[in-house]
């Protein structure tokens, strides 16, 4: 969990909070899209995460593929802003969260595939038509409504 948001959840324990975020799409040459399989929620999900205190959305971006990922990119497509109660989440540990989230997709990326941060138990490309069971919503959602204009 990121300082920031570990300071204000020793304030308010699990409530609702608010997460300003970036989710990554990564594409390989197949068209194939990275998923992560999560530490902390069991679930295949896309890189991404929560802004730190000072950061620009891109910055996240570019922070949380290369930490998730071991993976850098020559620069990031918008591609859109997602929010809404269909974006609330509740982590296993019973932190609750309406996420708002930036997605980009990784352009030129290069590197190797390496989980730098503990939060990945596996790192894996998956095609649209042959997605994993255990897939997080979010990136359903953001999977559904994006991949086409990726």
């Amino acid at each position: 969990m990121a300082g920031y948001i570990k300071e204000i959840r020793e304030l308010i324990g699990h409530k609702p909070l608010i997460l300003v975020g970036s989710t990554i799409i990564v594409m390989n040459d197949k068209k194939e899209i990275l998923f992560q399989f999560r530490s902390d929620t069991k679930e295949w999900s896309l890189p991404g995460g929560a802004m730190e205190i000072g950061e620009s959305l891109e910055q996240t971006a570019e922070r949380e593929l290369f930490e998730e990922t071991g993976l850098t990119a020559t620069s990031f497509k918008f591609i859109d802003i997602l929010s809404g109660s269909n974006l609330y989440y509740k982590y296993p540990n019973g932190d609750e969260v309406y996420n708002v989230i930036c997605v980009y997709l990784a352009q030129d990326t290069r590197g190797e595939l390496a989980i730098n941060d503990g939060e990945s138990l596996a790192l894996k490309y998956f095609s649209v038509k042959e997605l994993p069971s255990q897939f997080d919503e979010r990136a359903k959602l953001i999977i559904e409504k994006h991949y086409i204009k990726c």
